[in-house]
């Protein structure tokens, strides 16, 4: 399916400052909707999740996860159950079910989720109640991490049971499988972050990212699904805005990857 893209160019002193894109690099967004976020609502994490293929945005199921969070945490003082409370209630209103290559959207809509937009619910949550949290991107897979009350406690938003870590053993163990290995590096570019079950062989990315630039991973998925198809262009865009929110090293090789295929196979570059 070929998508119309509406050019923008108010972002330019931000994009510069970022030092991400040329001056002469414009952005293009697929709705008006999508551009009114980016125009407006940079500040605001929750609008950046839902800007990736935005359109008619529903957010009811999330202000209902939201009151009634609001309303056990009136009730209770206790992190460490709330913190519980903040999983199974993330996975009983929104985390429904696990689909690969499902955007933020998908999951406000009708329930399918991977590993972003769980990871992306729980850090928003984690934000609102003040939690001491690290979100942290891996080769192929996003969890959170949490400090509560000296311990260590694993969010794997894929796994609505079980998915809650607080053994230290099983802490440990699972983070060790994530750890990187010396001179590893990212075997493939076109794999979209969103199972963690896909490949635990490279052991090349370990980092700790923002609400922001785990955004941006969401754009890198979606450029990932259109570089898949053979829509390099399109792919091209939408690494384009990834690496205005993630100034990462592998958003900007696939890019380069993107314009390199779409030149061999259209002849000519692409902006």
């Amino acid at each position: 399916m070929i998508l119309t893209y509406l050019a923008f160019i108010g972002l330019y002193g931000v994009i510069l400052a970022q030092g991400n894109l040329r001056p002469e690099e414009e952005l293009f967004f697929e709705t008006q909707v999508e551009e009114a976020i980016w125009q407006k609502e940079q500040e605001n994490p929750l609008m950046l999740f839902t800007a990736v293929h935005a359109k008619d945005i529903q957010y009811q199921k999330w202000e209902e996860l939201i009151q009634e969070l609001d309303h056990k945490r009136s009730k209770t003082k206790n992190d460490y159950n709330f913190l519980r409370s903040i999983f199974q209630k993330s996975h009983q209103t929104l985390l429904k079910n696990y689909v690969q290559h499902s955007t933020f959207n998908n999951m406000l809509e009708e329930g399918n989720f991977d590993c972003v937009s769980g990871s992306a619910t729980l850090g928003m949550l984690l934000d609102r109640y003040n939690y001491n949290y690290e979100i942290i991107e891996t080769d192929y897979h996003v969890f959170i991490k949490v400090d509560i009350n000296d311990k260590t406690v694993i969010l794997e938003s894929t796994l609505a049971i079980g998915g809650m870590i607080s053994s230290p053993s099983e802490v440990r163990a699972y983070l060790e499988s994530y750890q990187p290995k010396e001179f590893a590096q990212l075997a493939s570019l076109t794999e979209r972050l969103g199972d963690p079950e896909l490949s635990l062989a490279d052991h090349a990315i370990f980092r700790k990212v923002s609400l922001t630039e785990l955004a941006g991973l969401q754009y890198y998925n979606d450029a990932i699904t259109h570089f898949n198809e053979q829509s390099f262009g399109l792919a091209s865009k939408q690494l384009s805005k990834a690496l205005v929110l993630y100034n990462s090293e592998r958003i900007k090789n696939l890019q380069d990857l993107a314009k390199e295929q779409a030149y061999k196979v259209y002849g000519y570059d692409i902006k």
